[in-house]
């Protein structure tokens, strides 16, 4: 019997949660059950979400298997890719100075401004009228 190695990683962005399970094989991705190109189908996403596999060049050498749930595109972009970035560090120390150069390991803690009372929005007033 064939033991199954994986290494996990969970990401975050906004209210998007990604956690990705990566392990060695030919560079099949899947998200959420469907295929990376049918999931992510602006180019744009795409290089987001892949971004620290091309730091790491591991392209093609991991399968990658992904949840997200939350948030938008861009948010669950994110999110897969501090996941996947954080998985090749559990995978091999040695891509971590890299990964954190790029700026691939730092949590992007910026979420959406609540709003206040007695305003219309985060940061607009009502009109102000002097008579």
């Amino acid at each position: 019997m064939e033991q199954i190695v994986e290494f996990l990683g969970t990401g975050r962005r906004k209210t998007a949660v990604a956690r990705v399970r990566l392990s060695p094989g030919t560079g099949r991705i899947s998200i959420n059950e469907k295929e990376f190109s049918d999931y992510c189908a602006q180019d744009e996403v795409q290089k987001i979400a892949l971004s620290p596999l091309h730091t790491a060049s591991m392209t093609g050498k991991v399968d990658i298997r992904v949840n997200v749930f939350g948030g938008g595109v861009l948010g669950q972009a994110g999110a897969i890719r501090l996941g996947i970035a954080r998985a090749l560090c559990a995978m091999d120390l040695n891509f971590r100075s890299s990964l954190k150069r790029a700026g691939h390991l730092t949590r992007d803690g910026r979420k959406k401004e609540r709003k206040k009372p007695g305003q219309p929005g985060a940061r607009k007033r009502f009109q102000f009228s002097k008579r």
